[in-house]
């Protein structure tokens, strides 16, 4: 499954699982990522999935990269229950306030805005992995038809809840910040809780995400 193991800087491994983005190679990180934190391997402080990749964090005065290397080796990969891959129901707003990108949209794509969101709204979303901003999912694979390129010049401020498309994905920004992508819609939901400290994240890694479609009046009025 991992492809190779190398030294990231002085207290990091590198494990990497191959340059494709699948939903199978995902899997596999996924696979890893659950069975070390189960495991709980002393001196290893932080452990990080993404498409493809895993950083394995540690401390040196507990643990050395060729101990880890050997564990990671040796330790024994269970398969996921599917029961641990949540479906989560996102409600999003598509009015013209938060589809700040619209009109981009229908030029890039050649499509009236009505046909994009029809097309974004009956697929459902594999979360490969969360970060950039704290939270933010990374969800795919969006239908070939809407894939398209991110903005020429970022916006300087992104608003909180924005949902963006670009590429093969789709992602939730958690946190008004910068970004680049085509914002399509915008989500009253909390997808990053910093105050729970049991389980901040509201979409994981391997988590089936469903977007679907709130009026104006329903935004404005959401109450979790």
């Amino acid at each position: 499954m991992i492809k190779n193991i190398s030294n990231l800087g002085d207290a990091a491994v590198y494990c990497d699982f191959g340059n494709k983005v699948t939903k199978e190679i995902n899997s596999n990180v996924i696979k890893y990522f659950k069975s070390l934190n189960k495991n709980k391997i002393l001196g290893i402080t932080n452990i990080t999935p993404s498409y493809n990749k895993l950083i394995i964090s540690y401390d040196l005065e507990k643990i050395r990269f060729e101990q880890i290397k050997n564990k990671i080796l040796e330790i024994k990969i269970e398969d996921l229950n599917p029961q641990e891959n949540k479906i989560i129901k996102i409600p999003v707003c598509t009015d013209e306030e938060y589809c700040l990108d619209a009109g981009r949209l229908s030029e890039k794509l050649k499509l009236d805005i009505g046909k994009i969101l029809k097309i974004f709204f009956d697929k459902k979303y594999f979360c490969y992995m969360t970060g950039f901003v704290a939270g933010m999912p990374f969800l795919g694979d969006i239908d070939k038809i809407l894939r398209l390129k991110r903005l020429e010049t970022p916006r300087v401020k992104v608003p909180k809840g924005s949902i963006g498309i670009t590429e093969q994905f789709s992602n939730i920004y958690t946190y008004e910040s910068p970004g680049g992508w085509n914002i399509i819609g915008n989500t009253p939901t909390k997808i990053f809780d910093k105050l729970n400290q049991d389980n901040p994240l509201k979409i994981n890694p391997g988590d089936i995400v469903e977007f679907y479609e709130i009026n104006k009046s329903e935004y404005l009025n959401w109450n979790e």
